[in-house]
């Protein structure tokens, strides 16, 4: 299934065909992968046993040479690895057996063809046999063969071979896998071959093994008569090329992100990335829309678009989407890139064709109440920049009852639920998050004028009624039948009516556009097209988008948000040590919130259980029940940051083992390898955590001892590297044991001091509880503010209730600001101060079926 995190569960791995020569019928159990160090004494003694390799295979990063001369070889009178006997007939099959390097291939020519059998070779130790996408540039040669040293100095490496296990030369061998061997001085030359080609693709060679395997005589001068002649040994020897990733001893650099010498680190796609999210109610059409645009084949009318995204069985036979998809489509211009066009076959083919346009990134997610939490994870953990609602036109369901509300669903299937009253709670949650939205109305070829004419007046009702502007767009008709060129008629349309508008307003929340779309016919295929690849992108995000600096000084130099996590093996490149060769590493996916990360970088994940939690819980004041995670603290959120600071000196306090060091050891920026990711980007990162120095005596011990020690990632914690600041002061990031936000509705009174619900924050998604519930008091009453700022932000007794006065009732309306204190039950999390907080009623486990929240933002976090 298309998701951002597809990774093979088995990459190729590089194993030497001398461990499997050494007995030709039985391989070993254990096959590893080659080692960059010393060869263990043991495979020493064992190489002067191995008398000749298995036959070369076709394919695989293992290639045989005889040798990589730029030269003809010389011409022997004796080879002991050949076969002796007279006459002509053993003059002709020792030619066979060493033949020469072409003549009508030039030194630089025969250059190329090696380069690019190396590339090969390469990329056959990639996952999914990833494609380089960079132009390979052979050096120009010299005419001297010593001026050779200075290409051997490694380029910047090849993008598409960041993720390569390496290739295995052996040298010196025939294609049968006998050994045929070259002189000293033909080893060295076809060693300082391969070390530029390997160098032209930014790699590096590393000698494994030579071996003697026999002699050779041959004459100084052949023509002359007293020639004089030459015995020598002959060798065979096996290489190891790998890829160099930049970074590993790359400092840390300033806000700025660039390196120490003021030159931007290389590596990041540069490709403008705009995230997308479809929601909407089940049977709207999302799923079956998104296998249309994504595919570039229309509907059968039957599921066959949406049958290329489904991930599990039961979404097959029920229809249901109860997963997230991800798909990529990219755009340049009237061009569109999907999996229509003939020479892309995955989403790196789209990275190389949308190179200098647009890259969407589109997440499908679950419509039906009982995947509520899919459903919100779309629209508030993946922070997309765009919202496209699906309302179906045909009458799917009962008649709406006219209350938008999804509480009363029921849990499993959601039986009396009108579709449209989904629809509209749907369109309620994205209005309230303030997301810019665009309305598809699909099924246009289902659709009664009378039933498609009230579902309009009830969206565009509600969507006027926030202040935003509502804009129908009509498209030209189907798209061509290739479905990669937007019609230029509609992608006007939308400059004018959509682009136009907002640029004038100056705010992507100015306009609703609302497209009526078929996955049968094409109707407003190509207006969604055009919608997708010119749609504004929101500027790069920073640290300070929600809060200034100086309110919130502990933040990272870079934040990455997990949304998944599972296990890969690293890549050859990546190993340090050669314990197994199923070695694994964690791989988080998510989006870089802000800064940049690189291979290489030192970084912190957390928030995992404190080594010390009980201890610390000792410390947390005696006036109110202790949530049992440790320090609770108040964070500062307003202009009295520094008295707050100076009352609390404890506020960056460290929790031991609760935040874990690692390095970056791999990225994929949508599937393509590449060495930086940059803010505002989604992807996978691969990391290393670092190892404990404590000695263990044993090997079980040692074993038993790594295995306790790797904590377990899981959904809803941060990646993170600290700031300089952070380092230079010794700070620590701080997780929450609770939070205030702020609510600008007078419904969130409905809630009860006491009571349970559940929080969205970011990929945060926790069972939080009720501990007050405050009406915002007027800044000109300082004597009230002060009695406020005395008060425990914990403070809550059993029988504590909200007392309100008649004539305070009186003044509320509905935009008025109340603040809620909420504890955090399960776990300690990193919340951002400023960011988006969605609170739904329900208990821990969330029975609710409805999206009826309220939309809030963080304003203070308790440590």
């Amino acid at each position: 299934m298309a998701s951002v995190f597809t990774f093979p569960h088995e990459p190729p791995r590089v194993s030497s065909p001398w461990r499997s020569g050494q007995d030709a019928g039985k391989r070993p159990s254990n096959e590893r992968c080659v080692s960059t160090g010393a060869i263990a004494d043991s495979e020493q003694t064992s190489d002067s046993e191995v008398e000749r390799l298995e036959a070369e295979p076709q394919d695989g990063p293992i290639e045989y040479k005889l040798h990589l001369l730029l030269r003809p070889r010389r011409a022997y009178k004796k080879m002991s690895t050949v076969p002796s006997s007279t006459g002509p007939r053993a003059d002709r099959k020792l030619r066979q057996s060493v033949p020469l390097a072409s003549s009508n291939h030039t030194r630089q020519n025969r250059l190329q063809h090696l380069t690019t059998q190396l590339l090969w070779r390469l990329k056959q130790s990639s996952p999914d046999h990833a494609t380089a996408r960079g132009d390979l540039v052979i050096p120009k040669l010299p005419e001297d063969n010593a001026e050779l040293t200075i290409l051997q100095e490694p380029g910047q490496l090849l993008p598409g071979l960041e993720e390569s296990n390496g290739a295995l030369y052996e040298i010196g061998v025939a294609d049968d896998g006998t050994f045929v061997g070259l002189t000293k001085e033909e080893m060295d030359e076809s060693m300082m071959t391969l070390k530029v080609m390997a160098a032209s693709l930014g790699c590096r060679v590393e000698v494994q093994r030579m071996k003697a395997v026999g002699t050779c005589d041959w004459l100084e001068s052949p023509d002359r008569p007293l020639s004089k002649l030459h015995h020598e040994d002959l060798w065979v020897a096996e290489a190891l090329i790998v890829p160099i990733l930049d970074g590993q001893d790359r400092v840390i650099a300033d806000d700025d992100n660039l390196t120490v010498n003021g030159a931007l680190r290389r590596g990041a796609s540069t490709t403008e990335q705009l995230r997308v999210s479809l929601t909407g109610p089940t049977t709207s059409g999302k799923t079956t829309l998104l296998g249309t645009l994504a595919n570039g084949t229309l509907d059968d009318g039957r599921g066959r678009s949406r049958s290329y995204l489904l991930k599990h069985r039961h979404e097959v036979a029920s229809g249901r989407t109860s997963s997230i998809a991800q798909e990529l489509i990219g755009y340049d211009g009237q061009n569109v890139f999907n999996y229509t066009c003939m020479d892309i076959k995955a989403w790196p083919d789209i990275h190389d064709r949308a190179q200098d346009g647009r890259l969407v990134f589109l997440l499908d997610s679950a419509g039906h109440p009982r995947y509520q939490r899919t459903t919100l994870r779309a629209l508030i953990g993946w922070a997309p920049h765009w919202t496209l609602l699906c309302i179906a036109a045909s009458e799917e369901n009962a008649v709406s009852t006219g209350t938008h509300s999804l509480s009363g669903a029921d849990e499993a299937l959601g039986i009396g639920i009108a579709e449209m009253d989904l629809a509209m709670a749907h369109l309620d949650l994205c209005l309230k998050l303030e997301i810019p939205l665009a309305i598809l109305i699909t099924k246009i070829e289902k659709a009664q004028r009378a039933v498609l004419k009230e579902k309009l007046n009830s969206i565009l009702t509600k969507v006027k009624a926030t202040g935003r502007i509502p804009k129908l767009l009509t498209g030209s008709g189907p798209l061509a039948a290739d479905f990669t060129q937007v019609p230029e008629q509609d992608s006007a349309k939308v400059h004018n009516e959509v682009i136009d508008v907002i640029s004038q307003a100056g705010s992507s929340l100015a306009v609703v556009p609302i497209v009526l779309t078929s996955a049968i016919t094409g109707a407003g295929i190509g207006l969604t097209h055009a919608l997708l690849g010119n749609l504004p992108v929101p500027p790069k995000p920073t640290a300070q988008d929600f809060v200034p600096l100086a309110l919130n000084p502990e933040q990272p130099a870079a934040l990455f948000h997990i949304d998944e996590v599972f296990e890969l093996a690293r890549s050859r490149t990546q190993s340090k040590t050669d314990l197994s060769s199923n070695e694994s590493a964690p791989v988080v996916t998510g989006y870089l919130r802000f800064g940049r990360l690189s291979i290489g970088d030192k970084v912190v994940i957390g928030p995992f259980p404190g080594d010390q939690d009980e201890d610390a819980g000792a410390l947390v004041p005696n006036d109110h029940p202790s949530p049992g995670y440790g320090l609770s603290i108040p964070h500062p959120s307003s202009a009295e940051y520094a008295r707050l600071s100076a009352r609390n000196a404890l506020s960056a306090s460290k929790i031991e083992g609760e935040w874990r060091n690692a390095t970056i050891v791999n990225i994929r920026e949508l599937r393509l390898p590449v060495q930086s990711i940059e803010a505002g980007q989604a992807g996978s990162i691969q990391v290393v955590f670092d190892e404990s120095h404590e000695e263990a005596s044993g090997a079980q011990e040692l074993i038993e001892k790594q295995s306790t020690l790797v904590p377990r990632i899981r959904k809803g914690q941060v990646l993170a590297m600290p700031s300089r600041h952070m380092i230079e002061t010794g700070l620590s990031l701080q997780a929450s044991t609770g939070f205030k936000a702020s609510f600008i509705t007078s419904d969130i009174q409905s809630l009860t001091v006491g009571s349970l619900v559940n929080a969205y924050i970011g990929m945060v998604r926790a069972a939080v509880r009720v501990l007050r519930i405050t009406h915002q008091r007027s800044q000109l009453d300082p004597r009230r503010a002060m009695s406020e700022d005395n008060e425990d932000i914990f403070s809550m007794s059993d029988h504590l209730e909200l007392e309100r006065t008649k004539s305070e009732a009186d003044l509320d309306i509905y935009n008025t600001e109340y603040h809620v204190t909420l504890e955090l039950l399960s776990n300690r999390e990193w919340i951002e101060l400023g960011s988006r907080v969605v609170l739904l009623e329900g208990g821990f486990k969330d029975k609710s079926g409805g999206l009826d929240g309220f939309v809030g933002k963080v304003i203070e976090v308790a440590e």
